[in-house]
């Protein structure tokens, strides 16, 4: 009668000492390390268009959408309050101009269709009327007066153009840039710290004709060197970058004590570039 044949154990690998190998949990992502992927997958994907010569093209394109997407994210939070407020809103871009009207799905419009929305000045928009582009739009929005983000917006868009000429990898770069929330403090803060990052990259491929910034840490001790106080004036050149004022505006927030009446406070100090502030307690 034969035998049936058993089969020899394994032998435990030298490596693993006679215990099974434990794969360790992946970590999640810091959220620097994740919005530090997200951008430099955008800039990949820019590499690959003919339309766009070094990061003299590449980063002011990534600008102009962050932007967008910054605004209408933004503009999301305002609906909302004013929502529950039952108050009416006019969102700063109508639709179909919106970021969430025409970038946030990532299967949404694309290719030549895509070129088309933002480039032209006259197009079929995607709700099936005849309008401006979205550059062309952006470009003639008016402010009620002169001091209104319309009229910001307008300013922002005069000098900008599309110079990717392939669509899909514009869809590419569009669907990166969804991926960032910037309604989460956290990833405010860490982007600009990326910002930051590119500007010096940019400055470095422009060569004698790039531009400079102040760095962070010399801002932080001019402030604290000019150590400012509430009801003082500070003059910064408007092609400062946004750390040169908002340093010294946390330093008085911080020092500011809250106000009774900062509601009615008449002794508010305004411009075009910030909201008005009450001097004594420094609120909205």
């Amino acid at each position: 009668m034969a035998r049936a044949k058993t089969s020899k154990p394994a032998k435990p690998s030298p490596a693993s000492n006679g215990r099974a190998s434990i794969k360790k949990p992946s970590q999640p992502l810091t959220t620097a390390q994740r919005l530090g992927s997200l951008v430099k997958s955008a800039r990949d994907i820019m590499r690959k268009d003919k339309g766009l010569n070094g990061d003299l093209d590449r980063l002011p394109m990534l600008t102009w959408l962050l932007f967008l997407k910054f605004l209408d994210d933004h503009e999301a939070i305002r609906e909302e309050r004013a929502r529950m407020k039952r108050e009416k809103y006019r969102p700063v871009i109508e639709p179909p101009y919106r970021w969430r009207d025409w970038a946030a799905q990532e299967d949404g419009i694309s290719g030549d269709a895509l070129k088309a929305f933002v480039n032209h000045d006259e197009i079929k928009r995607p709700d099936g009327k005849k309008g401006a582009g979205l550059i062309a739009y952006l470009r003639g929005l008016q402010g009620a007066n002169g001091d209104d983000r319309r009229d910001v917006v307008a300013s922002v868009f005069s000098g900008v153009t599309n110079r990717m000429e392939s669509g899909y990898l514009l869809r590419d770069v569009i669907n990166k840039v969804g991926g960032i929330h910037f309604d989460s403090t956290e990833e405010i803060h860490t982007l600009g710290h990326l910002y930051e990052t590119m500007l010096k990259e940019m400055r470095d491929a422009a060569g004698d004709s790039g531009e400079f910034y102040t760095p962070r840490a010399v801002v932080r001790f001019m402030v604290e060197v000019a150590n400012p106080t509430l009801g003082e004036k500070s003059w910064i050149p408007p092609a400062a970058p946004a750390a040169s004022w908002s340093r010294p505006t946390s330093t008085l927030k911080n020092s500011a004590k809250p106000c009774k009446t900062a509601a009615r406070c008449k002794n508010a100090a305004s411009s075009a570039e910030r909201p008005s502030r009450c001097r004594t307690c420094f609120a909205r």
